[in-house]
C-alpha cells in the first residue's frame, strides 16, 4: 500500500496567523519565542537526569543535552533582552 503524496501529515500546525486570529506585537512574538526556549530547556534538562542509561557514552551524551539546554536559555534571554529594548524603543518615539 503506498501513502498519497499529496497527503497533508497530521502532525502539521496550522500557521500562527489562522490559529490566533491576529498578528502579534514584535516584543509579544519575541517573548512568545523565549518562553518556548525556556520550555525546552527545562524539558531537555528533565529528560537528561531523567535517562537510565549509564556509562561514559550516557555521561557525554548528558553533557551534549545540557549544552543544548544552555544554549536555549542563553537564546532566550537574549530574546527577552530584545523584547525589552523593542518597548524601550517604542515608548520613547
Amino acid at each position: 500500500m503506498t501513502a498519497d503524496p499529496t497527503a497533508v501529515p497530521a502532525a502539521v500546525p496550522t500557521p500562527r496567523t489562522e490559529r490566533e486570529g491576529r498578528r502579534r506585537e514584535p516584543a509579544e512574538g519575541l517573548r512568545a519565542h523565549s518562553a518556548a526556549l525556556l520550555r525546552h530547556a527545562d524539558r531537555l534538562r528533565a529528560g537528561a537526569a531523567a535517562l537510565d542509561w549509564r556509562g561514559p557514552r550516557a555521561e557525554a551524551f548528558r553533557w551534549r543535552i545540557e549544552a543544548l539546554a544552555d544554549r536555549c536559555a542563553t537564546a532566550a534571554a537574549g530574546l527577552a533582552r530584545s523584547a525589552e529594548q523593542w518597548d524601550a524603543t517604542v515608548r520613547r518615539r
